[in-house]
């Protein structure tokens, strides 16, 4: 009987922690962009932009000059 009141305190003090965060994480804008994350995993960085793309062909035609 007497853990509850060591128990009830601590409960109280672990949500107040856990709202203390959840409200810095809205207040950090970390829920701005929930997509992102979820569609960067489907599909490659690899693939070249097309500034990425006219850079690279410029690197290429003046290595091909010299």
């Amino acid at each position: 009987m007497s853990i509850i009141y060591v128990l009830i305190p601590l409960a109280v003090i672990i949500v107040c922690i856990g709202i203390a965060v959840f409200f810095w994480a809205v207040r950090n804008n970390q829920f701005d962009d929930l997509e992102r994350q979820g569609y960067s995993i489907l599909f490659d960085d690899d693939i070249d932009s097309p500034k990425q793309t006219k850079e690279s062909n410029a690197v290429k035609q003046t290595d091909e000059r010299n």
